[in-house]
């Protein structure tokens, strides 16, 4: 049983640096470069590039959930609010891929028929809110094990059931808001990490 836990850890790492890499690579590296690159750069890229970095990008984002549920099923009564918290972000950013960033980039690399432009910008929405949580997410999964001690999960703490508000609104953000100060790479950077700050300083010290 504990060879099965370290070998779900260990997978659950392999495939989330696979998850995460790729989420960083499209927020901070291709899409500014398609705002840069000539008409014929990036229609091949879109054609033979996006396709295969998409694949591994939510089969990452699968093989992460697999890992991470059998994680959290494997803890049981022990899981704190770090974890909990984390995992919260973590299942919404799953859902963003596969609900939201994976049927609309189909339409705009032409694999499914839509108004591009619309596509775009709800995928955008929704891959810039995966990067939003992706610092926090980390924080938490770290810190469940290395952090200031916290008390496991209650209904009673009000800092616990705060700090999954703010989740829970800013992934209904994601869903029908506005991108607002997140549209930047500097902007998303900066409000992730102001996010972590807030979230587990609303849960430690609320």
């Amino acid at each position: 049983m504990l060879f099965l836990e370290f070998l779900a850890r260990w997978g659950h790492v392999m495939f989330g640096v696979t998850w995460v890499g790729l989420l960083y690579y499209f927020n901070f590296i291709q899409g500014p470069y398609f705002a840069e690159a000539t008409a014929d750069a990036k229609a091949d890229a879109t054609q033979k590039l996006a396709p295969r970095a998409l694949w591994w990008f939510r089969w990452g984002a699968m093989g992460t959930l697999i890992t991470g549920l059998y994680l959290l099923a494997v803890l049981g009564a022990s899981s704190n609010q770090y974890i909990l918290i984390g995992a919260t972000m973590g299942i919404f950013m799953f859902l963003n891929v596969w609900l939201i960033i994976w049927p609309n980039q189909k339409i705009v690399i032409g694999l499914s028929e839509g108004d591009k432009a619309v596509a775009g910008a709800k995928a955008l929405l929704a891959s810039r809110t995966n990067t939003l949580f992706s610092a926090p997410m980390l924080y938490g999964m770290l810190a469940s094990k290395h952090g200031v001690q916290i008390e496991s999960y209650d209904f009673s703490d009000m800092g616990f059931l705060l700090a999954l508000a703010i989740i829970v609104l800013l992934e209904l953000n994601a869903i029908v808001g506005k991108i607002g100060p997140i549209a930047s790479v500097k902007g998303v950077i900066h409000m992730s990490l102001l996010l972590t700050v807030v979230i587990f300083g609303v849960a430690l010290y609320l």
